[in-house]
């Protein structure tokens, strides 16, 4: 068997472990949001990376322009960038996910100086690699593996990773659970609700499928090709069960 029905045979194993992981119904407190958003916003910074590299490796970025590639894939990762990079915001305004996450931490009150310490000294010029190191050790791990990825795999397997190791991994539990919190602590997490409902809607389901007709295009009928594609979603997947893991175990240490 090849195609998307390979991949989605070879992640569902994984990818059911991550909707069912006892992460979610653990987040029970604001204090936990924080823990959780602390730990996550490294997983937005990394996918809008990751994004990015796919658009280099599809569409011409430099100038002189020319021709690149195909006109269907451009099309596909020009309208997944236009809606992460500039989303609307709960006012109308534009905003990329990823401030939009950071402005949800802010209004949470969680701490943002990991990851804008983390892209300070990136600007800096600081390797990425020495960076890593100063994380903790799940997002360590998740942040290395996708940025390895960038580095060294070919454009059909960082694709793949794209839209199956991290799109539709939020239950509907958790997002009834935050909905839950945002009414009891009225104005501290109303962005991050938002946050989860435009990540359904826009990236779990649109997105999701303009990935899947990107995978398709670039695997085409080699299944070499496919079952890199499957073998490298499922292990972004196992790297996101283990930064769920060690949120978890953030959570209950914060508890004791």
């Amino acid at each position: 068997m090849t195609g998307i029905p390979h991949i989605k045979g070879t992640i569902a194993p994984i990818r059911e472990t991550i909707i069912q992981h006892p992460l979610y119904s653990e987040i029970q407190r604001i204090e936990d949001i924080r823990s959780f958003m602390q730990y996550h916003v490294f997983a937005v910074w990394d996918f809008m990376s990751l994004l990015k590299s796919l658009q280099r490796h599809l569409t011409c970025t430099d100038i002189p322009w020319v021709p690149k590639g195909s006109a269907a894939t451009r099309y596909l990762i020009n309208e997944i960038v236009t809606g992460e990079e500039s989303d609307v915001a709960p006012d109308g305004s534009r905003v990329s996910h990823f401030e939009l996450y950071l402005q949800a931490m802010e209004q949470a009150g969680a701490d943002t100086t990991g990851i804008a310490d983390c892209l300070q000294q990136l600007q800096n010029g600081k390797p990425i690699a020495s960076v890593l190191d100063t994380l903790p050790p799940a997002v360590r791990s998740f942040v290395k593996y996708t940025f390895d990825l960038i580095t060294t795999a070919p454009v059909h397997v960082q694709a793949a990773v794209f839209t199956f190791g991290r799109e539709d991994l939020i239950p509907d539990m958790f997002l009834a659970l935050v909905t839950d919190l945002d009414r009891q602590f009225p104005g501290q997490i109303s962005l991050f609700k938002y946050y989860l409902e435009r990540h359904i809607e826009v990236d779990g389901d649109h997105h999701s499928h303009l990935g899947m007709e990107m995978v398709q295009e670039l695997c085409g009928n080699d299944p070499v090709k496919w079952e890199q594609a499957a073998q490298a979603s499922k292990a972004a997947l196992e790297q996101r069960n283990a930064l769920w893991n060690g949120i978890l175990e953030e959570i209950k240490s914060f508890v004791a």
